[in-house]
Formats: C-alpha cells, sequence, structure tokens
C-alpha cells in the first residue's frame, strides 16, 4: 500500500523560512496533481496545487511568499513557504491525485513563533 509522507515541519520565528516534502513510500503511476493543504482548528484550507505539466495555483493568503513544486521522478511534491506568519501556524498536509486514488499523507506541524 503506497503512503505519502511529509516531512520539513517544525517551529520558525516570524518571516522565517521553511520546505515541507512529501514523497512516496513505493512506486505509483498516474499522478496528476498534488497540492497541499493546512488544518489550524475546524475545516482543512486549500493552500496550493500544481498539476501534471506544472502549472499552479495558490490560496490568496500565500500568494507571493509560498510556491509549490514537483519532481516527478521522485514522485514528490514539496512547499517552500517563506516570510512566515504566526496565522500561517497549522498542520499542513499533502493531497495527491491519480485515476485510481485521492492520497493525503499524515500531516506535519508547522508552527510560527517568536
Amino acid at each position: 500500500q503506497v503512503q505519502f509522507v511529509e516531512s520539513g515541519g517544525g517551529l520558525v520565528q516570524p518571516g522565517g523560512s521553511l520546505t515541507l516534502s512529501c514523497a512516496a513510500s513505493g512506486s505509483i503511476f498516474g499522478i496528476y496533481y498534488m497540492a497541499w493543504y493546512r488544518q489550524a482548528s475546524g475545516q482543512r484550507e486549500f493552500v496550493a496545487g500544481i498539476n501534471n505539466v506544472g502549472s499552479t495555483n495558490y490560496a490568496d493568503s500565500v500568494k507571493g511568499r509560498f510556491t509549490i513544486s514537483r519532481d516527478n521522478a521522485k514522485n514528490t511534491v514539496y512547499l517552500q513557504m517563506n516570510s512566515l506568519r504566526p496565522e500561517d501556524t497549522a498542520v499542513y498536509y499533502c493531497n495527491v491525485l491519480t485515476a485510481a486514488k485521492n492520497y493525503w499523507g499524515q500531516g506535519t506541524q508547522v508552527t510560527v513563533s517568536s
């Protein structure tokens, strides 16, 4: 059973940077969309997404600060987060869509605090 595992979360001061990674635990084919979501409380919200030709989209709250990218050979998606704010504090989840299945990672905590 293939899983996606996030890494790179942690504690950072306001204005700092972090890079999250989400990698497949085994071989997987037919990925057409990869995205990051976050959940601070209540509903999980969309952060950024990238399709299989590299087109990206972002939530308004992170535009200009976050960058999503992917390595198709490694079945990995990244989220570069700059100029972090306390309101970015949340558990971040990767989401991967294939024709057969919708995968979610287990989440990684990001805390922005001085």
